[in-house]
Formats: structure tokens, sequence, C-alpha cells
């Protein structure tokens, strides 16, 4: 999640219909070339991970070198069948996404682990790989952040400029993005409150980064915090995490975005930021290509836990949004507040948050209160069929966070306490693992 605005006006188009070419490349054509997708007819995926040396497993910034050897030549995208690979903010991430939208994950999982699998044969010549989770454990930022050089830097350099992007929050984060989209007006205010309803549940199902600075942190999905308060100086910027209510496009101009520039503007007077991509709340509308990207989700131990976390959400979406449970109006009745404070504690407690919002509650069909980890277990089995429909390795990732808990309880299991570099090493050495073989990381 971190300010990806280059990286994402290069592949603007991700969600739009794609033309095959003979080799069988996803080539994703501009947005004005094809009519929108309507809502839960594809959707699009992008993940971050973190690039570190094999035996210390510290940040390396090796990003630039990795693309340069996929392209055969410097570059800032690399498209190779149909993953895509792309730059952020930083020097020590890249991010991956699949490249034309899919209707099912199913082959979604594997296509992901290829690609990892290339990237670290790719890097193991500079004794390097990726790691997963939501946040390095123990990176510096003041000490160890190298922002990208090539495409986009007047972006990166204004982010900087204005917010200090050597902080947490900024340059030590990776997330999943799920992207979906909509077609026109009423399927875009529908979709928004769908989507709006589900967002302070993600981190109960998603949360995978309880340790900063070497040391465990008082939220297990540490990432969202300090990306919560990462642009203070302009809060309009992140606005509470939680999107305002809104029925239309011009709606959300009006109460989203012209607040949001006009904030910024002294400080970016050539209007380098005044993009929608700016705007950094849990979900966020991109209407130029027609989708709403959900942001809450921390990467996981390998992609198949990853997609199997994007079947649930998009699910459970698609079960609000054809209002299976409560109608549109009593889910865009609920107000920001209760939505940020429900958020902010499934931040915190993850699976044992307590969700005491009756309206939130009514909405998603609960009893209320009730625990995250319980309106999961029910939303899930509600949405098995639709979930089994997206990705029919999904059932047994979810059960097993269902058992254990978000990846977050279970490294902090594995640890029993320990806060050592030895230690710390240890269990993400194994998550490495995970990654590098597609393995879920139990506690068992």
């Amino acid at each position: 999640m971190s300010p990806d605005g280059a990286s994402q006006r290069r592949t603007a188009a991700r969600l739009e219909p794609a033309a095959p070419v003979p080799d069988g490349t996803a080539v994703v054509v501009p947005n004005d070339a094809r009519q929108p997708l309507p809502a839960f007819a594809g959707v699009g995926l992008e993940l971050e991970y973190a690039i570190v040396d094999r035996t210390t497993l510290d940040v390396r910034p090796h990003a630039e070198a990795l693309l340069a050897a996929l392209a055969g030549a410097p570059a800032s995208d690399v498209v190779r069948g149909a993953i895509g690979w792309s730059n952020e903010l930083v020097a020590h991430v890249i991010e991956l996404k699949n490249v034309a939208p899919v209707a099912t994950l199913a082959d979604v999982p594997a296509a992901f682990q290829a690609a990892v699998r290339e990237a670290n044969d790719r890097l193991a010549a500079r004794d390097a790989m990726l790691m997963p989770t939501g946040m390095h454990p123990w990176m510096d930022p003041r000490a160890e952040t190298v922002l990208w050089s090539r495409d986009g830097t007047e972006i990166y350099t204004a982010f900087d400029r204005i917010f200090d992007c050597r902080r947490h929050g900024w340059a030590n984060l990776q997330s999943m993005h799920v992207n979906l989209p909509f077609a026109g007006d009423v399927e875009f205010a529908r979709l928004h409150a769908a989507v709006r309803a589900l967002l302070p549940l993600v981190p109960a199902l998603a949360a995978s980064s309880p340790l900063a600075d070497g040391q465990h942190q008082r939220e297990l999905d540490h990432r969202l915090e300090v990306y919560r308060t990462h642009a203070d100086t302009i809060p309009e910027v992140v606005g509470g995490m939680i999107p305002a209510p809104v029925t239309s496009r011009l709606d959300y101009d009006q109460r989203v975005l012209e607040p949001m520039y006009r904030a910024i503007a002294s400080r970016d007077p050539e209007r380098t930021l005044q993009h929608e991509w700016l705007n950094a709340r849990g979900a966020i509308a991109r209407f130029d290509r027609s989708a709403i990207e959900i942001r809450l989700c921390d990467t996981q131990e390998c992609p198949r836990a990853d997609i199997a976390i994007a079947a649930a959400i998009v699910s459970v979406a698609r079960a609000l949004f054809e209002e299976r449970w409560a109608r549109y109006e009593a889910q865009r009745a609920l107000t920001t507040a209760a939505l940020a404070a429900a958020l902010r504690a499934c931040m915190r407690d993850a699976e044992r948050a307590r969700i005491d919002d009756a309206a939130l509650c009514k909405v998603l069909g609960v009893p209320c209160p009730c625990s995250a980890g319980e309106a999961w277990a029910s939303l899930i089995e509600r949405c098995d069929d639709s979930i089994a429909a997206l990705d029919p390795d999904a059932a047994s990732v979810l059960r097993l966070i269902l058992a254990e808990g978000p990846l977050a309880r279970r490294i902090l299991a594995v640890l029993q306490g320990r806060t050592g570099r030895a230690a710390l090493r240890e269990v993400y050495e194994r998550l490495c693992a995970c990654l590098a073989g597609g393995a879920l990381f139990s506690v068992a």
C-alpha cells in the first residue's frame, strides 16, 4: 500500500478486458478502448514483497536489477505471461499483479507462485530473495530506505518532500490489493457501500505485521497502524481509513477527492500528486479504470494464502452487493466513525476483536456482539459455495486461519515472546521458505 502513483498510472487499465496476442500474453488495452466490466465480472490482484539478503534477511535495494534481469534491459514494468512486475516507492519492494482481470481465481495462485520462483531464481545471483508479510520485522527506514530512482521519480520525490517517506508506513510495508470493477454510477454506489461495510473486518483475516523495529507491537496489524498516521500533515489523504458514504462519482469527487486536493495544493503547486491515487483510504475509487481497490490486506506467507483471503473478501462483498443480508440503504447508513472504530479494534486484536456495533452486525447478518473471528466464520460458511467457485483451494486455507488465527497470531505463537534477532530470523527464514515453496505457515 505504498504511494505507487507512478506504477499505478502505468498499469491503470488492468481491470479492463484484455486482448490476447499469439504467445498468450495478456495485453491490457486503454480504458477508452473498452467498456468497463460489470461488478464481479473480474478480479485484479496486486502482491508486494520485500527483497532481502538470503543470509541476514536485511532489506536489499535490488528491485531495479531484478526488473532489468527479467526484461533484458533497464525497465520499470515487465509482463511475463499472465503476471506483471513493477516497482514501488522504495528499491527493496517489488509488486506482482495479474495483468488481465480474471473471472475465477483457480489458476492465479500457481501463476503468482511461478513468478515468486522466478524472482528468487533471478535474485539468487545477488544472494537475495523475496520475503512475505506486511512489514519487515526489523528494518530501520531511516538508515535503510532507498527510494526508487527510475520512472516516476517526480512523484516519489514529491511524496518524500511533503510526507518524509523514510518512515514506517511509507518505506516498510507490503500489502495485497484487491481490485473490483464496476460499470456506471449505480454499480459504483452499491459496490462502494458493500466494500465499506466489510473493511473493518479485513485485518481479522489478513493481519501479518505484529513486529517492527525488532519488537512486538501492540497491534497485530501494525502496518495499518503506522499507515493510519503516515500522512498526518495532510489528514485528508487518509481520512480515517474508512471512506465516506457516497451515492455517485460526483458525490465521491465532492466528498473525498476535492477536499484532499485542496488540502495539499499549497504543498503541491505543480499538481504532481493531485490525482485519485493520492487517496490513501482503506478502499479507493479508481475511476481511471472503473474499479474499487481494497487496500487493507497484509501480504501473507505465500500466494495461495493471499488468493484464498481475496476469494473470501470478494465473495462476501458480492453477497453484500446483492443485498443478501441487508438493503443497500442500511449499508450506506453505517457511520464512518463506527466503522473506523471497528477497524481499529481489528487492527489491534485481529480475530479476537469485539464487534459490538448493532447496525454493522445487522448488515453482516451476525450476532451482536461477537468476535471478528466469529463474524468471519459465519460469513465464510454462508458464502462457501461462491468462495469455492472463485478459488477451489480456499477452504483449506481459510480453515487454518479460522483455527489458528491470522498469520500475525501464528507468528507470535511460534515466537513465544522472544524478540532477539536470532529468534526473529529463525521465524522469518521459515516464512521465506513458505513463500518460496508455496506452503502455509502453521503453529502445529
